[in-house]
């Protein structure tokens, strides 16, 4: 299967924009996605991740069989899940030596270094059943969830896909309501990112996986009138976000968008967002398909496409660089400008050097597999 080079760069760019959200007085966050757009990278994440379950599916079981796809993405809901568990002790444990040099920081809730002190076992514990699941992490338990599902979801999406899109529905229908059944620390209970939503948009991206072939086979005649469509949702949600930075002067104007979206639900994933990252996965993947090929071949796309390719431990580094160039913007209190900027750069740079080195000299049992596979 070759690789999607585009595709690679877009992760990376994901992971680099979930870095720099979740630094709140970072200069760089007033560039990234949520600026203007209805969605941000939390979406183009988990349906980059669906679409890659899909290729990678269709792959395995054409040359080995589906009991050895199903085995692969069983291994990987594993190495997720672990990923998520070593990645919320690091960040709690990163979180506790800051605050103990008097380095405060709100990219994360302080009571992770608090817990994973006092008593780190139960922290462990509470994280590993989903029971806990610490805010930049937390994505990645969603992540779990959807990935143990398509063990079973694939081959049944394979045999019957229109029955399997109308079951998808009606649990995103019912989201909401579905996730205030599962207990856990949240007075509301629930996970935050609601998977019962977000499960629409990751099977959307395996479907996408699955079929490219025969839906883009369907659609290339429609394609002008898709872009059209496409480039007016992408708009739609823009007026939305921009609309709302500019505020009470806006104010009849968002009143009457509202009037056709309804409310806004990041959480459980309301129909807006989902179809305007719909909307743009079109844009990028048709008409804009040769600019991007030529981007991610840049010096800047290849170095976003590394770290996209670093997987999970990439993003277990943008966590903790998040975490950590946070804490050096806010102390000392008040920075010019340029300072908090060096720091956004410098964390940029670090995500990618540390993603290279791990693709360089990454894990060696990873690497032996791989060659065994070859």
């Amino acid at each position: 299967m070759n690789r999607l080079i585009a595709l690679d760069m877009l992760r990376g760019y994901a992971l680099v924009s979930i870095m720099i959200n979740h630094m709140p007085i970072s200069v760089l966050r007033g560039t990234t996605l949520p600026n203007f757009s209805i969605f941000d990278a939390s979406e183009m994440f988990v349906l980059l991740s669906g679409f890659l379950v899909g290729l990678v599916w269709r792959s395995v079981e054409t040359r080995e069989g589906r009991r050895m796809a199903q085995r692969r993405f069983a291994r990987r809901a594993f190495e997720v899940w672990r990923a998520m568990l070593i990645g919320a002790v690091l960040m709690a444990l990163l979180s506790a030596a800051l605050l103990a040099l008097d380095r405060p920081h709100t990219a994360i809730w302080n009571q992770y270094a608090i817990w994973i002190l006092e008593n780190p076992l139960g922290f462990v514990g509470t994280v590993a059943t989903f029971w806990v699941q610490p805010n930049i992490i937390d994505v990645l338990a969603v992540y779990v969830i959807l990935i143990t599902l398509s063990v079973v979801v694939v081959p049944l999406m394979l045999r019957w896909p229109l029955i399997v899109a109308l079951g998808s529905v009606l649990l995103w229908w019912h989201a909401p309501e579905l996730n205030a059944m599962i207990p856990n620390h949240r007075t509301e209970n629930g996970f935050l990112f609601n998977p019962f939503g977000w499960q629409m948009l990751f099977y959307t991206g395996t479907a996408i996986g699955l079929y490219r072939q025969t839906i883009m086979a369907v659609l290339w005649p429609w394609r002008h009138v898709l872009t059209v469509l496409a480039i007016g949702m992408f708009a739609f949600g823009s007026a939305i976000v921009i609309g709302a930075r500019i505020g009470e002067p806006a104010l009849a104007f968002r009143q009457a968008l509202m009037q056709v979206y309804g409310t806004i639900d990041k959480w459980s994933l309301d129909g807006t967002r989902y179809l305007a990252i719909v909307a743009a996965a079109w844009l990028v993947s048709v008409p804009l398909a040769r600019p991007m090929e030529w981007l991610a071949a840049t010096r800047p796309g290849v170095a976003l496409q590394q770290i996209g390719k670093g997987g999970l431990f990439a993003f277990v580094a943008c966590v903790l660089l998040s975490v950590l160039g946070d804490a050096f913007q806010m102390t000392p209190a008040d920075q010019p400008t340029w300072r908090r900027l060096a720091v956004d750069l410098w964390a940029c740079v670090a995500l990618w050097w540390v993603s290279a080195l791990w693709l360089e000299h990454g894990a060696p049992w990873q690497r032996a597999r791989k060659a065994r596979r070859a």
